[in-house]
């Protein structure tokens, strides 16, 4: 039985399929043939090929077809927006976008399509890296103000977890990033822009003015993080302003992406 894409993208969970097929083929008289995750794959390319009796696998023929239907959607989708940001770190921030039981593989999946790094613990598990995260705007309405907010996440959580300052929340965002700054000092990594639609959004004008008021208050070092409704077309938008972006969070671009439909035809 052969396995073929309907199009071109990037091929995910094949070590998934390859762990079920070790568990269910027979010892003897069987062969698997598959390319591996993170391969790009062109329509209508074979990406799996079975040899072994059909009655030893052909129970999960949909659950197959399914795996890397779904992990391939979600590792085509990244790739894009990797690619879109020429160079820039691109983290997955779905997490909260899909059913919890599929947070992880759909994680792992934007990692294969070039993600830098993801939000969920599981997803990071299977990729072998560590999480990536920043301060939740919860936190900062509970305690009521950033700075205290980014204070108290300073001294409660790790040395090793970068600093990353959501600054959108009450006040103007540069004014905001300045106060942060010049409470964290050098401890600070970053801050993060989420500007809701409701206020415009975050748009490369913000960014620069973000950029410009860090750089005059003598904080050139940290970073300017960039996520909220952040697709393919908004990460070119910036790319193609010039604006001083370090790193895009992308959530339902990632998660909302079609399948990529996998078929097989059986020999």
């Amino acid at each position: 039985m052969e396995f073929f894409a309907s199009r071109a993208g990037v091929l995910c969970g094949m070590e998934e399929v390859k762990a079920l097929l070790a568990r269910v083929l027979p010892k003897a008289n069987r062969e698997v043939w598959a390319l591996a995750d993170g391969d790009n794959i062109k329509e209508k390319e074979v990406v799996l090929r079975i040899t072994a009796p059909y009655q030893s696998y052909g129970l999960y023929e949909t659950a197959i077809d399914g795996i890397l239907a779904h992990c391939s959607g979600w590792a085509t989708a990244a790739r894009e927006c990797v690619e879109a940001a020429r160079g820039i770190p691109v983290v997955s921030f779905g997490a909260r976008h899909v059913y919890p039981s599929i947070v992880g593989i759909m994680d792992y999946s934007a990692i294969v399509g070039g993600c830098a790094g993801c939000s969920s613990v599981a997803g990071a598990k299977l990729a072998g890296i560590e999480p990536a995260g920043t301060i939740p705007h919860a936190l900062i309405l509970v305690i009521g103000d950033t700075v205290k907010a980014t204070l108290a996440f300073d001294k409660h959580i790790p040395a090793s977890v970068p600093r990353v300052s959501l600054v959108d929340t009450f006040k103007d965002e540069a004014e905001e990033s300045v106060l942060v700054a010049q409470a964290l000092g050098k401890k600070l990594d970053s801050v993060r822009l989420d500007t809701p639609s409701e206020r415009g959004r975050v748009t490369p004008a913000l960014v620069r003015e973000v950029r410009s008021r860090l750089d005059l208050a003598g904080f050139e070092k940290v970073k300017i993080f960039v996520s909220g409704g952040i697709s393919v077309e908004r990460i070119r938008q910036f790319i193609e302003a010039g604006a001083p972006v370090d790193g895009f969070g992308v959530g339902s671009y990632v998660t909302g992406a079609k399948p990529l439909d996998i078929t097989a035809d059986l020999h």
